[in-house]
């Protein structure tokens, strides 16, 4: 997959299938939008495109995350553009002239039924389609994916996120919410006092679960290990930075350097500072019990 991040003038495509959005989660709903464009690049040979507004607030998947979900899932091109002051002040006609036809020859556009585009946000589906009859494109208006009687959102996925619902958020995303990076030193307590682990640092954009324990499947390139996983400082041990340690079942290999993916199956308990380094210990073996038990099952 290509991937460009847009600084100045958006590059030159030919014959492109295009989908728009912020993408922050890619969620069961943004999964639609893509198949879409997925399905006519197989029918006709278009280039299936996702451009993805982003802006400076913490994301559910980080620029890194989206591209491995994106080129996983197929898609030829990945365009991040940032939501700066050009982008938020060009009218909606404008970027139909400049960026869909202009830039990418759009050929086919799929969007939301409630995606709103361009200066004070007046550009919408209709409008699409209206200058798709005009500039030669086809325009597909998607219904928003429901989750009971609600729109499945990233505003749903943050609320569900901030509870720890990881099960409702598997749900929603329609895979489990992961975490992803490369395998870092820690301060090596965990091979010392305790259990080996393997430590991921997620970027600070990164939005993430309440501190804690979970049950997690760790991925390295095709192998997967069932584990425990915690989220926080490790109050007890004391560090000054928000970390995923993670005991894998059934693993005894060297892992540092290696790039990983942490996907979160169950929240277990809230984080907590013990007494002891011994306390501590007996209830990380009661949380490995736990988890081989959730596997189990």
């Amino acid at each position: 997959m290509e991937y460009i991040k847009i600084e100045g003038q958006f590059p030159k495509f030919s014959n492109c299938a295009v989908t728009l959005g912020k993408f922050d989660g890619i969620h069961r709903g943004h999964r639609k939008l893509i198949q879409k464009i997925l399905e006519h690049k197989k029918e006709y040979g278009t280039t299936s495109v996702v451009v993805a507004f982003v802006s400076d607030r913490q994301t559910i998947l980080t620029g890194e995350e989206r591209r491995l979900l994106l080129e996983d899932m197929g898609v030829d091109v990945l365009l991040e553009c940032p939501l700066n002051e050009q982008i938020r002040h060009m009218k909606a006609d404008q970027f139909i002239r400049q960026i869909l036809i202009g830039s990418l020859q759009t050929s086919f556009v799929v969007v939301g039924e409630d995606y709103r585009f361009g200066y004070e946000r007046k550009g919408t589906p209709d409008l699409l389609k209206k200058a798709g009859l005009k500039y030669g494109y086809e325009t597909e208006i998607v219904p928003k994916e429901m989750d009971g009687s609600r729109k499945i959102s990233s505003t749903f996925i943050r609320e569900e996120l901030k509870k720890g619902n990881m099960h409702k958020i598997s749900e929603l995303l329609g895979t489990d919410f992961f975490v992803a990076g490369e395998v870092e030193h820690g301060k090596g307590l965990g091979h010392k006092k305790f259990f080996p682990t393997t430590n991921l640092v997620p970027p600070k954009q990164k939005l993430m679960p309440p501190n804690g324990v979970y049950v997690t499947v760790s991925k390295f390139d095709n192998t997967e290990y069932q584990g425990i996983t915690n989220v926080g400082y490790k109050p007890t041990v004391g560090e000054d930075f928000l970390g995923v340690e993670t005991y894998l079942f059934d693993c005894d290999e060297d892992l540092y350097g290696k790039d990983c993916i942490v996907f979160f199956r169950k929240f277990q308990r809230p984080e907590h500072k013990f007494a002891s380094f011994e306390a501590l210990k007996a209830q990380i073996a009661r949380d490995i019990e736990a988890g081989h038990a959730f596997f189990e099952k």
